[in-house]
């Protein structure tokens, strides 16, 4: 298959942009029209291009850079590369897929999770709970999770909302995982009442995390 560029890529992205998807993801704070099915379909087709990606991702465009994303190599950047990403990656869904395709499958992994949760900015803040939570559903050893209940207990009620949304997925994923900590974890959400109100569709679980406590644990009763 002939090499292709970067140029040549991103015009295949602009002529799949749908304004009515644009539309939907700009109400959601991204800015692309590209249907992800289909986006995913192109980065099947190009299958791992480290060089590639970056240069998608140099170009700034959302669309190319969540195509960056799903092409490149995650153990090819190093640490000071990623926390520049992640500092312009300031779109939902770019900075969503990063942590979580490129960031969690690094080795510099621990180390950026550590520094971002003391940033004073909290969209970067919010990819260092992001990573925690991560942590606490996989890898808790060493954690220290009456610590974070701490913070999250102090400052969750007041963050922006990206860090709110992270460090109540935190909440939540310690009540789940964590059942000498359960009842203080749903304690914190209901006296917080963050995203109590939130709408959910019928069939969906509540981001409230006393709701999504239980619903979750109960769901893993049910699997034994």
């Amino acid at each position: 298959m002939p090499e292709v560029t970067v140029a040549e890529v991103v015009a295949e992205l602009r002529a799949m942009d749908e304004p009515k998807v644009r539309a939907v993801n700009e109400r959601h704070g991204d800015d692309h029209g590209v249907n992800l099915t289909k986006l995913r379909a192109v980065a099947k087709r190009l299958k791992t291009q480290p060089d590639l990606a970056r240069q998608l991702w140099d170009t700034g465009d959302g669309a190319a850079r969540l195509l960056s994303i799903l092409i490149c190599r995650p153990k090819a950047f190093d640490r000071d590369e990623l926390d520049v990403m992640l500092r312009a990656a300031r779109t939902p869904k770019v900075h969503g897929w990063l942590v979580s395709y490129v960031v969690q499958k690094s080795p510099h992994a621990e180390e950026l999770r550590v520094a971002w949760l003391a940033d004073p900015d909290p969209v970067v803040a919010s990819a260092g709970w992001a990573l925690t939570v991560e942590r606490v559903a996989k890898r808790p050893a060493g954690l220290d999770l009456p610590g974070l209940l701490d913070v999250i207990e102090a400052e969750m009620k007041d963050a922006p909302e990206r860090l709110q949304w992270a460090m109540n997925h935190c909440l939540a994923q310690i009540g789940i995982e964590s059942p000498e900590l359960r009842a203080r974890a749903v304690d914190i959400g209901e006296r917080l009442e963050v995203l109590k109100d939130y709408p959910t569709a019928p069939g969906c679980t509540s981001p409230f995390a006393p709701s999504w406590i239980g619903e979750m644990v109960r769901r893993k009763a049910d699997q034994k």
